[in-house]
């Protein structure tokens, strides 16, 4: 039994393939605009990719863009399609052709569909990754006269200043690295050389976060040094004193800024998926009902169209059996190229033995 059959006159099968017409017109239009999104995205994600650990976050833009290219392609020749469909006649040139087309639509609208998770799914890979980029720039923070980290100071500073934010987790994640480069400070000075030896590691730590981590919006002049010495600055209280440094971590700041990038494409292509499905669904109505019209002769009678010729589970059995069919021949061809003389008829002549009396023939058959 058919799945979700429907009839048609030939009135409503010509203004279906009208409006599948324009509706794959506009599917190239939205497969432009995945590719634009998976563009937009990459570039987004290189802009900061010094912040990054090397982790593959790179596969959803890639992924958006080959999508979209693909989308663009495919719409123009259902577009092509359904407009030769409006005329019965003209269908024969597609109906070999409208079969694949399918097949290759319905997957790729599957592809669509795991575009949209996978742009929900980043975002705990794009956390680790920017959990270790951050730790590592941070501690090459001080080394601006090294090949390859000259720019690193500036790329965080900047960070911090445009997302109001500092360090990785928080402000407190500079006293724990040294972010001063040993070039300015004075050695001869006995507290410079305390901290020194007061570290394990032989780092200068201090109390201390750079310039970019003080509040703009902060009341008093920014207290950047001796944070925690409540003693060495007038009328001063650090732990109540929120509004002098930063306090959201740079990581919560650039993660909020990514998802909120990945949920909205997350959402635009997940409503692309609804509408290419749709597309597709109509294509299969069309298709249906024309083979069906063809098969009657008449091409202004009426014809019924169906998502599946037979039941879901059907349809399911049918294509296992053809799946395990392709399966054993494939194993057949496999033994027969691995063995060639399988099944080959013996034409090897018997040989004897120094000892061995072949044997004599019998007495003639008699002609009577």
């Amino acid at each position: 039994m058919a799945v979700l059959k429907v009839k048609f006159t030939k009135t409503k099968r010509d203004k279906l393939a009208q409006v599948l017409w324009i509706l794959n017109w506009i599917s190239v239009v939205t497969g432009i605009l995945l590719f634009s999104l998976g563009l937009f995205l990459k570039v987004e994600i290189n802009k900061r990719g010094e912040l990054m650990a090397e982790r593959d976050v790179q596969y959803v833009p890639n992924m958006l863009i080959a999508v979209g290219l693909i989308a663009c392609a495919i719409n123009f020749l259902g577009g092509k399609i359904c407009y030769d469909c409006v005329d019965a006649a003209k269908f024969l040139r597609w109906k070999l052709i409208m079969l694949p087309y399918l097949i290759c639509t319905f997957f790729f609208t599957f592809c669509v569909l795991v575009g949209a998770v996978m742009c929900y799914a980043m975002l705990g890979e794009l956390q680790e990754a920017l959990e270790l980029g951050l730790t590592r720039a941070m501690r090459f923070y001080k080394d601006t006269d090294l090949p390859g980290r000259c720019f690193l100071k500036r790329t965080v500073d900047l960070l911090q200043i445009e997302f109001q934010c500092c360090g990785n987790s928080g402000y407190r994640d500079w006293f724990q690295i040294q972010w001063v480069s040993n070039r300015y400070l004075d050695m001869s000075q006995k507290e410079v050389l305390d901290r020194f030896r007061s570290n394990v590691e032989g780092k200068y730590l201090m109390d201390g976060v750079p310039f970019s981590c003080c509040n703009v919006n902060s009341p008093r002049p920014c207290i950047q040094h001796q944070i925690t010495n409540n003693s060495a600055h007038f009328n001063y209280e650090h732990q109540t004193e929120e509004q002098n440094l930063w306090m959201q971590g740079c990581r919560q700041a650039l993660l909020h800024h990514y998802s909120s990038i990945t949920r909205s494409i997350g959402l635009t292509v997940l409503v692309t998926w609804l509408f290419e499905l749709s597309v597709l669904t109509g294509v299969r109505y069309l298709q249906t009902s024309l083979e069906n019209v063809l098969r009657q002769g008449d091409p202004n009678s009426e014809s019924e169209g169906w998502l599946l010729e037979r039941s879901f589970i059907e349809t399911a059995r049918t294509n296992l059996n053809i799946i395990k069919s392709l399966g054993k021949s494939n194993q057949i061809d496999a033994a027969a190229h691995a063995d060639p003389n399988i099944n080959a008829p013996s034409t090897s002549k018997a040989h004897y033995g120094p000892d061995d009396v072949p044997p004599r023939p019998g007495p003639a058959a008699s002609c009577q």
